[in-house]
């Protein structure tokens, strides 16, 4: 797949980005079968580090294979995974679909509603709709007006805050999909950094209202090596802010990765905590592990 710059659209680096990670995760799937569809060897490499499957060869289908902490298989994730890149390529081109009201339930439903109405779940030509509908979105966001807004699932964005939406839905679906296969993922430093503009003004609308009833605290979140960030909740307000307040009641040291995972409700905050891979402190030091837990992952 050829990248096309979005020159002046997308920040620097996105349109690599979103390239490169389409592109991943689509030798991901084809790297699981062999050209008639048999697993290739079985599962290598590992998750970060290792074999995630500690080292059974590959049998069975490969699409059939269970995606960990979902109740999607390979192949459905897979699908979608396509179907998305489809929809965000149709919003950069302006093209409004309704899909849901935002609220994570409603698009749980219009995605199982969409995966009903499309059958392709084998892993290879998935593989090229994944790549294919990204470079789609790359094509059309060029022709976009920077400051234009967007209509998503999630609220109003300007093209370059969709192109951090698409990065993210990608990247957190394309860990999935090695997890499950037991290859390296794709995630670094550099990929969750672009994450963050749509990560930071989705925040607030991704709240739960559960988890933030009654509560009032000043969070300082900073990514090692990285970008930092204020949280401010107000008797269950949240309000997110480009700079840490001034005086935080916790400040939550973690490794940019492993903030994007939490983020996206793919690992648990103890055993994080307990690997030094997230740290917290200040007057509250105890609510850095409840802190992932006031988002609800859409």
């Amino acid at each position: 797949m050829v990248v096309r710059q979005a020159s002046g659209v997308l920040p620097g680096g996105l349109a690599e980005a979103i390239s490169g990670t389409a592109e991943e995760i689509a030798a991901v799937l084809r790297g699981a079968t062999g050209a008639a569809g048999v697993p290739a060897g079985g599962p290598g490499g590992g998750v970060g580090a290792g074999r995630a499957d500690g080292g059974r060869s590959g049998s069975g289908d490969v699409a059939g294979l269970p995606v960990p902490r979902s109740t999607w298989t390979v192949g459905e994730a897979a699908a979608h995974l396509a179907q998305a890149n489809a929809l965000m390529a149709d919003l950069a081109a302006g093209r409004e679909r309704p899909y849901g009201d935002g609220t994570p339930g409603s698009l749980a439903e219009a995605n199982e509603i969409d995966l009903a109405g499309f059958t392709e779940r084998a892993p290879g030509p998935l593989a090229t709709l994944i790549a294919d509908r990204a470079a789609d979105f790359l094509a059309a966001v060029e022709d976009r007006d920077p400051d234009a807004l967007l209509s998503t699932p999630l609220g109003s964005m300007r093209p370059a805050v969709l192109g951090s939406y698409l990065l993210t839905h990608m990247l957190g679906h394309g860990y999935d999909l090695a997890l499950a296969l037991g290859r390296p993922h794709m995630l670094d430093a550099h990929r969750v950094g672009l994450t963050l503009p749509f990560m930071l003004q989705v925040m607030p609308r991704v709240t739960d209202p559960a988890a933030v009833a009654g509560l009032t605290a000043r969070f300082a979140v900073r990514l090692r090596g990285g970008a930092s960030f204020g949280v401010v909740v107000t008797d269950g307000a949240v309000e997110v802010t480009q700079e840490p307040p001034a005086r935080p009641d916790c400040t939550i040291l973690t490794d940019p990765v492993v903030f994007l995972l939490l983020g996206l409700g793919r690992v648990d905050p103890w055993p994080v905590i307990a690997r030094g891979k997230a740290l917290g402190w200040g007057r509250k030091p105890w609510l850095a592990p409840r802190f992932p837990r006031l988002f609800r992952a859409p």
